[in-house]
């Protein structure tokens, strides 16, 4: 990966080859790094769109995706989603709800989507969808809460 770019304070690199050319990779959460790795880009309909491939790491007992994983992908959902809206801004997830309605096994890409709301001064209101296939298996709500500028 290069193309290091900082953009409204959100660093990202550009994936340059393999599977995930074409996508970003942010590289501000260590978190995150450490549940994902998590990709990103904007669709041909000009939506963002979130993805990741799931490893043995993110299963459950059962052998599908743990719902912790499933939420931790939510919640980079939010900020991808929200980028625009949250633009020189820090910011948390300040409420979260999620529906469980599908299962994700083994090596299946896993992608979200979603959309504003609404974008307040200080709250911004996120909805989407994550799917495997063309089947859904969480969908979420949650508002974000800006906490302050980006320096």
């Amino acid at each position: 990966m290069d193309g290091n770019d900082e953009t409204g304070g959100w660093k990202h690199e550009l994936v340059k080859e393999g599977p995930w050319a074409g996508w970003s990779i942010y590289d501000s959460d260590p978190f995150e790094t450490h549940a994902g790795p998590y990709y990103n880009r904007t669709g041909e309909d000009g939506v963002s769109v979130s993805a990741f491939r799931a490893e043995p790491k993110h299963m459950n007992g059962g052998g599908f995706m743990h719902g912790g994983a499933i939420m931790t992908f939510a919640d980079y959902c939010l900020f991808v989603i929200a980028r625009d809206a949250l633009q020189g801004s820090h910011s948390v997830t300040a409420t979260f709800n999620g529906e469980f309605v599908g299962s994700v096994p083994p090596g299946a890409l896993v992608e979200g989507r979603g959309e504003v709301v609404k974008a307040g001064r200080s709250m911004v209101f996120v909805r989407g969808l994550i799917t495997t296939g063309d089947q859904p298996v969480m969908s979420f709500s949650a508002v974000l809460k800006k906490t302050g500028p980006r320096s």
